[in-house]
């Protein structure tokens, strides 16, 4: 008859002993409830402790482990996102039901180490591809500022037939008035005949407006308008 309470104190013994400060038995009695904090390892020399991953499980044994699965528990995290913390739960029941039969702890603790290791490189490198995107973007719109809007053959020759439109009209307008400098009031007044047109239009529009006080003449007869002019003449 196998004796399970001896296999399960060995085992935490063993725990221990490999363990020392990552353990913590909370309860011996009436069977082991204990947590076990797992780190991600280091790498290489660059990692900082602040893309380390950390997880505490928490295992509670039952009557007949190990040929019954124990229970488990993740209690704490960081630096693990949600979706991470699913999949390690879905890794530790895979482990446990590989290992039916058998002491299981230790495996689950090692396959996490190596799975925590993963998740922080996969991590570093997201990180690393978005600084890098975030970069490129940058350099290009930099470029993009000192080239200006690329020439094509169609941009070109738009360009161009809108300058020589352009240059004609002020040539035209020079031309115009090298004509006109110069000229006296009387050429200018013969040469536009729009003058001439503003004059007629101004005295057909006041010619029925001009109106004579006759009164003024009635006593012209009176006046010796021959004996003034022979005065002057002598």
């Amino acid at each position: 008859m196998t004796d399970f309470k001896e296999e399960q104190n060995n085992e935490i013994e063993a725990l221990e002993s490999i363990y020392p400060e990552e353990i913590e038995v909370l309860k011996t009695e009436p069977y082991h409830v204990f947590t076990i904090t797992i780190h991600s390892q280091e790498s290489d020399q660059s990692v900082e402790e602040a893309d380390e991953a950390t997880c505490v499980v928490q295992f509670t044994y039952v009557e007949k482990y190990p040929e019954e699965p124990l229970v488990f528990e993740v209690i704490e995290s960081e630096n693990l996102e949600d979706d991470q913390l699913e999949e390690i739960t879905s890794l530790i029941n895979e482990q446990i039901e590989e290992n039916l039969g058998m002491v299981v702890v230790f495996t689950v603790v090692s396959v996490l180490q190596e799975k925590l290791t993963v998740m922080v490189e996969d991590t570093k490198k997201r990180r690393q591809e978005e600084a890098d995107r975030k970069q490129r973007a940058l350099e290009e719109a930099e470029q993009k500022r000192f080239e200006g809007t690329k020439v094509t053959v169609e941009t070109f020759l738009a360009w161009k037939a809108k300058f020589d439109a352009e240059m004609a009209e002020l040539k035209k307008e020079k031309i115009q008035k090298e004509k006109t400098k110069g000229l006296t009031g009387k050429e200018m007044f013969l040469k536009d005949s729009s003058m001439i047109d503003s004059d007629l239009k101004l005295l057909e529009s006041e010619e029925d407006s001009v109106q004579v006080d006759e009164s003024l003449f009635q006593d012209m007869d009176d006046l010796d308008l021959e004996e003034d002019l022979e005065e002057a003449g002598d």
